[in-house]
């Protein structure tokens, strides 16, 4: 018998393999598609992603069962702008959401954005795409996309905040337009109502459903008393935060307690975990785990005491693009078509969701035609060689806030402001994962520096139309 090397079993049979998986994408049933977000969770927060102090073995469990994308970054540091892109897969310069949305917006500096613009209503979302092929499609939790009680874009079931304010206790819901007070937790009643969703949709039918969380971020009040008793006695020492900055803004009240804050903000976070686990749960119980796409990330992180700041972009003047806050966990899982206990390491972005959601259910994200630029990464989740007609991987993920750019590369980051005017910031992440040493200015780095800021500014200039 013919002793078989792991090579030789490479060469001759991973080509079949893979064509019988590419073959399968092009065939098999359209999926149904559950994408659950968090709002303020950053990749460092979770265990599958190192921490070791924060309790989160449902995240880690869903890794498990699926691929993790390592350097998964959003657009922009912000819950409103971010959530617009995943949606639609466009720039906040091309939708017009550039900040949060807020009745109350700041001036000096600038914080918040009044309203989306007017011609937002048109745009395209992922939703509208699915409805059309004769997906059910459903929207439960935060909007903060203007207009909070009816989302519309042809999501046929909503179970939302009905109004800007948000609380974790006894919330304001609109349900399907209907607005009332709902007594109980919120993450408890959105996953009630994501499964009630799921009763809804008649069987072999193909559903798309996300769910969007308010946990882990602000407010750090209001969760059930088992989750902040599970912290009661932590100390954080792993966490790495730091004293208070001196340019630190939004949420510097937190900055005089960072444990005792921090205890809050892990009792939510465990809060958000166990709600995961109830999905998981859900899907199995009705019998459609095997056939669901479950893709888990977040629309920005927070610092929560790091680099002496607390909040978001938004958490420093002038705005900051930290790891910390544009770095978020990317979890996907598909049972029998994504492998296991995988992980990428490519730099993927939230504007390349919708082309992946679209490439898994045979759909043109019409790329050229709406000047996306985002691209799937579906081939990745399921590692897959890309055909030698497409272009390799883009080495770069790009990010917009503002007056803030940014280019963040395996090993490099680079931040623009004012147009490129400053102040500018450059980060070696491979000697200084924290970003505390500001290279911008550092001969040694001028050449990679300069062909990033090239890129940087091509990109802008792009995707703002």
């Amino acid at each position: 018998m013919r002793d078989w090397t792991r090579r030789q079993f490479f060469f001759t049979w991973a080509p079949s393999l893979f064509a019988q998986r590419r073959r399968r994408i092009a065939e098999v049933e359209r999926p149904n598609i559950l994408l659950i977000l968090a709002d303020g969770l950053g990749a460092w927060m979770c265990g599958c992603y190192g921490n070791k102090e924060f309790r989160t073995p449902n995240i880690d469990l869903l890794a498990r069962l699926g691929v993790r994308f390592q350097n998964a970054i959003v657009v922009t540091p912000a819950g409103s702008p971010s959530r617009a892109t995943l949606l639609t897969g466009r720039t906040p310069m091309q939708h017009g959401i550039h900040d949060f949305l807020t009745s109350r917006p700041v001036t000096d500096p600038p914080q918040g954005q009044s309203e989306a613009p007017a011609g937002f209503a048109q745009e395209v979302m992922i939703s509208d795409m699915l409805a059309q092929i004769g997906y059910h499609c459903g929207y439960i939790g935060r909007w903060h996309l203007g207009n909070d009680a009816q989302p519309g874009h042809n999501f046929s079931y909503t179970f939302t905040y009905a109004e800007e304010e948000v609380t974790h206790r006894d919330p304001l819901i609109s349900r399907n337009g209907q607005i009332s007070r709902v007594q109980g937790y919120a993450a408890e009643l959105f996953t009630n109502a994501a499964l009630e969703f799921l009763d809804r949709v008649p069987q072999g039918e193909p559903f798309f459903l996300v769910i969007s969380y308010l946990n882990p971020n602000e407010p750090y009040e209001g969760h059930p008393d088992r989750y902040y008793e599970l912290y009661q006695g932590a100390d954080f020492k792993t966490i790495g935060w730091q004293p208070p900055a001196g340019n630190a803004l939004r949420g510097r009240q937190y900055l005089a307690d960072i444990v005792g804050n921090l205890r809050k903000c892990a009792a939510g976070l465990t809060a958000l975990d166990d709600q995961i686990g109830r999905l998981l749960t859900g899907l199995r119980q009705k019998g459609v785990w095997s056939d669901t796409l479950v893709a888990f990330t977040s629309v920005h992180g927070l610092l929560w005491g790091r680099h002496g700041l607390w909040a978001d972009g938004l958490a420093s003047d002038p705005i900051n693009m930290y790891d910390e806050v544009v770095r978020v966990p990317l979890i996907l899982s598909w049972p029998g078509d994504i492998p296991v206990e995988a992980t990428r390491a490519e730099l993927v972005s939230s504007y390349d969701l919708l082309p992946t959601l679209c490439q898994l259910a045979r759909l043109d994200p019409q790329i050229e035609q709406r000047n996306l630029c985002g691209r799937s990464y579906l081939y990745l989740a399921m590692n897959l060689p890309f055909d030698k007609s497409e272009e390799p991987w883009p080495t770069l993920a790009f990010g917009y806030y503002r007056n803030t750019w940014m280019a963040r590369g395996r090993r490099f980051k680079l931040v623009l402001r004012n147009e490129g005017e400053g102040p500018n910031e450059f980060y070696d992440l491979t000697q200084d994962p924290r970003e505390r040493e500001n290279q911008y200015d550092n001969p040694g780095y001028i050449t990679v520096r300069d062909d990033m800021r090239r890129r940087l500014e091509q990109w802008v200039e792009k995707y703002s139309v």
